[in-house]
């Protein structure tokens, strides 16, 4: 299913399957490597399974944004990144996001066949507008307190909701004035990203509110700290509230699911399709 979609009249949600070619993501970073670089053939026999466990959109990060991350370079962003994009709409002609802030790794992503860009920046760094409004991907705005090195260190706000909404909405018109069509624009509140327990709790329980903004909305809240906080348990042991989660956002009106655990996501949205009468045993 290709992103366009999102703007015609299906309901269904869609899961976007986190695929980190990275060596140091929070959850799986390093699973993709091989002798310090990134093995293709591990690459492809992953995202078969992803595709086959119902994927709809494979999500191809380069550089980590775990609280802490180092940035890399824009070289080695581009060695680890454009490859795997090619051998993806190759092989398998499925729909690929590309998580990146680097105008040089958009311009890149898109010749080589991606559909959509997933900026924890918003498009802030100089040239990705452009380069969005250039390439003509779809684009997924996150919020973003600070920068992942720092975004952790007392992140603090008088209202959180109203100052999420409108840093979306600002950068949905910046987007908008730089050439980017606002039809092409999703949104995401960023959980974890510059928040303590209390902001994410009070972001989700607004997540209707916020869907109605009139962009689609995603949520990335897979085995994240929040989960960990709630529950006391490590990231190995968060499927199950990753999937409570997961379950309570659609319910909420979020259209794509950033997750790791493709198989028991698409087994709860299914469960949760037919219950609501919208989908087939």
């Amino acid at each position: 299913m290709m992103i366009s979609t999102l703007n015609s009249d299906s309901n269904k949600p869609l899961i976007m399957a986190i695929l980190n070619v990275t060596p140091d993501s929070f959850y799986d970073g390093g699973l993709l490597f091989n002798n310090n670089n990134v093995s293709l053939d591990l690459v492809t026999k992953k995202v078969e399974e992803l595709i086959k466990s119902g994927a709809d959109i494979i999500d191809v990060g380069g550089e980590s944004t775990r609280p802490g991350a180092i940035v890399v370079s824009q070289q080695e962003e581009l060695d680890r990144v454009v490859p795997v994009v090619e051998t993806l709409v190759e092989r398998f002609g499925v729909s690929v996001s590309v998580d990146t802030s680097t105008p040089t790794v958009i311009n890149e992503s898109a010749r080589v066949g991606a559909v959509m860009i997933n900026d924890v920046r918003a498009l802030t760094r100089v040239g990705a507008i452009q380069a969005v409004a250039t390439s003509g991907l779809n684009v997924c705005l996150m919020h973003m307190a600070g920068e992942p090195n720092n975004m952790q260190i007392k992140p603090n706000y008088t209202d959180v909701f109203a100052e999420v909404s409108k840093f979306l909405l600002d950068r949905v018109n910046v987007c908008e004035l730089g050439g980017i069509d606002r039809k092409k624009i999703l949104i995401d509140p960023g959980f974890g990203f510059g928040k303590k327990l209390e902001h994410n709790l009070t972001l989700f329980r607004g997540l209707t509110e916020l869907s109605e903004l009139g962009f689609p909305l995603v949520v990335g809240l897979s085995r994240k700290s929040m989960i960990g906080s709630i529950l006391n348990k490590p990231t190995d042991d968060r499927l199950f509230g990753s999937i409570a989660f997961a379950i309570l956002a659609v319910q909420k009106g979020v259209q794509i699911l950033r997750v790791h655990d493709v198989s028991a996501t698409a087994d709860a949205l299914k469960i949760l399709s037919v219950v609501e009468g919208v989908g087939n045993i």
